[in-house]
């Protein structure tokens, strides 16, 4: 009998788009994604992280799903961890793009380049058309013109350009990972301008057991995560069938 195809939930920041690489995933996994509330044709009052873990969480229910994997990259992040920490018995294992153990973006070593972030935060609320075609050079060519377009299609400006999406610069990433003890992997994009290679160096100091891979390309538009991911799946399970 054929093993069972690894259940991916793959958690974006804001919408499913975000993850190009989807349908490498699903050629040897079960996956799903979803939009966050105020997105496209989900409306909602405002954003917060609670209504997209909530969001994420009926995606599981919705295909009856009582464990998978997590997967997430650069401030999904915040929105796995809440995810995790709402449901831990769901979560398999995590795969996080970008890992890092917070979203500061001040002081020593921050996982987040300050200056650039506060520049796209400024772009973002007084010219959205112009901040979505930097998302382009932002992700070195990652998301493309057509990307962009069908971004700011599903995503309003007022929930982009709003305070209440923005990740808090404190966000637990760490400690809730602690709390659940699950196989985990993280990847760096290398030569990123906005996530940091310190980021990245103290997550993965911070857990020496983490599977690590390095990615030319943003994670979620990377083959080289996906072919990452698809190993770690595969670890994942054998551990699990060892116990």
């Amino acid at each position: 009998m054929d093993a069972p195809r690894p259940r991916i939930l793959l958690i974006p920041w804001l919408t499913e788009l975000e993850w190009r690489i989807g349908p490498l995933i699903e050629e040897w996994g079960e996956v799903t994604s979803f939009d966050a509330p105020g997105v496209g044709a989900l409306k909602a009052e405002k954003f917060s992280l609670d209504g997209v873990a909530e969001r994420g969480l009926e995606e599981l229910d919705r295909h009856g799903w009582d464990r998978c994997v997590l997967v997430a990259d650069e401030f999904a992040i915040a929105n796995a961890v809440t995810i995790a920490a709402r449901r831990p018995g769901a979560v398999e294992a995590i795969a996080l793009g970008h890992a890092c153990l917070s979203f500061r973006h001040e002081g020593d070593r921050a996982p987040v380049n300050g200056e650039l972030y506060s520049a796209l935060r400024r772009l973002a609320r007084t010219d959205y058309r112009t901040y979505a075609r930097h998302l382009t050079q932002i992700t070195q060519g990652a998301y493309d013109e057509e990307m962009t377009e069908r971004y700011m299609e599903r995503v309003p400006m007022d929930l982009e350009a709003g305070a209440e999406s923005v990740p808090d610069p404190e966000t637990p990433i760490g400690e809730t990972l602690k709390k659940l003890d699950v196989p985990l992997l993280f990847a760096k994009h290398d030569g990123c301008l906005l996530f940091t290679a310190e980021g990245f160096a103290d997550a993965a100091a911070e857990f020496p057991d983490a599977q690590t891979v390095s990615t030319a390309e943003k994670p979620s538009v990377s083959p080289e995560f996906a072919a990452a991911l698809r190993e770690f799946c595969v670890r994942v399970r054998d551990r699990a069938a060892r116990r």
